[in-house]
């Protein structure tokens, strides 16, 4: 199976915010996204709704539910009870755990399984029964697949953060080799595997050939600056174009 493009919508929520203003419309354009071809929409809420308010998740939720039924809507999020509310409340097919700060900007580092691990596991099963897909995000590491393994998940989500935004090349081929390692130990104990962050229509291509078990990328921050050049609609073709095997 291809893998598949989940468009994170979260840096159009934080532009819409800098104004008391409906627009840019998150539901407008991740429908434009949808049309595009995106496999799903992914959300990070987070307690000061500094981009995604609690009040969009709905939206999108219906949106998909009813227009689009099939895609897929991805929330992700540090597990605490208001988020596990949350996702108890609106049902998304996938449910990403991330061990964010409150004040992070976003997303930096994966999870410490050996200080969090036990938690994780219960938090897992308390997801798994409500029918949920379970993501955690992890560091390029190839002990971490292993690790979440132990831990219920059914996916593990790699840190691209270090690869997508290595300034040099060295650098970028040392990352880059740190991610492949992780996403073959993914497959080597039978889970299943995700990545995002920083991730480019340029850097995409050599990733995607030398992981072909990669089932999905989430972004937001490169297609949010494409589109302002491209449009939404041709900025997602473009990155289905380059998730294509070659």
């Amino acid at each position: 199976m291809p893998c598949q493009l989940s468009v994170n919508v979260n840096a159009i929520a934080y532009l819409r915010n800098r104004r008391d203003l409906p627009w840019p419309s998150l539901e407008g354009l991740s429908e434009i996204a949808l049309e595009a071809g995106a496999h799903g929409i992914t959300v990070h809420p987070r307690p000061d709704e500094r981009h995604i308010r609690r009040t969009d998740v709905t939206v999108l939720r219906k949106l998909l539910r009813e227009r689009w039924p099939g895609r897929e809507f991805n929330i992700e999020g540090y597990p605490d009870e208001r988020f596990l509310h949350l996702v108890e409340e609106e049902r998304p097919d996938q449910v990403t755990l991330v061990p964010d700060d409150p004040g992070q900007s976003t997303s930096d580092h994966g999870w410490n399984f050996s200080k969090n691990g036990k938690s994780l596991s219960g938090i897992v099963n308390r997801l798994h029964a409500s029918g949920f897909r379970v993501s955690v995000f992890i560091d390029p590491n190839p002990d971490a697949p292993g690790m979440a393994k132990a831990c219920g998940a059914d996916r593990v989500e790699i840190y691209t953060g270090p690869y997508g935004g290595a300034r040099d090349g060295q650098a970028m081929a040392r990352e880059f080799e740190k991610v492949v390692a992780t996403g073959r130990a993914a497959t080597s104990v039978g889970i299943g595997l995700n990545a995002g962050h920083d991730l480019t229509r340029e850097n995409l291509p050599r990733l995607i050939a030398a992981l072909p078990n990669l089932l999905e990328v989430s972004i937001g921050h490169a297609i949010t600056a494409d589109a302002l050049t491209f449009g939404m609609l041709e900025t997602v073709r473009l990155f289905r174009e380059s998730l294509a095997p070659v």
